[in-house]
């Protein structure tokens, strides 16, 4: 079985989700230590053909509380503005306006189990059938840190094989893993250009958002299977 583990992001890059493809039980590691500054609550989309920064405003976040912790305290209501004023013109702007709004209007503002949620309606949509998991949820020795941790989880979800994104390889060592039974692989997407609005040269890694504004349903899925599995 193969296991992913990546802390929760809204409406991450392509790469994320890639990595959620990629395995059979994707972890949510939403009891550790949220990092303020970080890309948990803001990405990237097109606005006038240029790459800005979007944020989702959260109540009292802090680095010495949980990403389980924290809360959302966004109505959305200028992100929807924004995505309506910029994307009216995609191909598949009106269903991901559904889709957006199905996640927007999720009753649970625990920023975790928010993402959760989204992740969740994002692979429905494109008919994915990964397992989506919490960490929180997992019955697990949390004296354990960083790889510790992370094969510990490996090892009570039984899985053999983990998939971790490429930024990992600085982090973890495949030999040590393989002592514990566990084979390490990396996911290095391979980034493909797709048509967006108002722009004269291809512009990467923005929000999932704007892929999905850009794509069709069979599109995005394509995107999704472009990257190469660093063994």
């Amino acid at each position: 079985m193969i296991l992913g583990i990546m802390q929760p992001y809204f409406m991450p890059y392509i790469g994320y989700f890639q990595l959620m493809k990629a395995v059979d039980k994707y972890v949510i590691y939403d009891d550790v230590n949220y990092i303020k500054r970080g890309w948990a609550n803001r990405n990237n989309i097109l606005v006038n053909g240029k790459s800005r920064m979007f944020t989702v405003t959260l109540k009292k976040a802090s680095s010495n509380k949980q990403f389980n912790d924290i809360v959302i305290g966004d109505d959305f209501k200028k992100l929807m503005k924004t995505l309506q004023m910029h994307y009216s013109k995609a191909i598949n702007f009106e269903r991901t306006m559904v889709l957006m709004e199905r996640i927007i209007a999720f009753s649970d503002k625990r920023l975790a189990a928010f993402i959760a949620n989204s992740f969740q309606e994002i692979l429905n949509y494109l008919s994915i059938d990964t397992e989506i998991l919490m960490s929180s949820g997992i019955a697990k020795d949390n004296s354990l840190r960083g790889k510790d941790k992370i094969m510990h989880i490996c090892k009570i979800l039984d899985a053999d094989v983990y998939y971790n994104a490429i930024g990992g390889q600085e982090l973890y060592d495949k030999e040590e893993f393989r002592e514990h039974g566990i084979t390490l692989n990396f996911v290095e997407p391979i980034i493909q250009s797709y048509p967006q609005l108002h722009v004269n040269e291809f512009i990467p890694y923005l929000s999932m958002i704007d892929i999905l504004m850009n794509n069709t349903k069979d599109d995005v899925n394509k995107l999704l299977d472009a990257y190469r599995v660093k063994f």
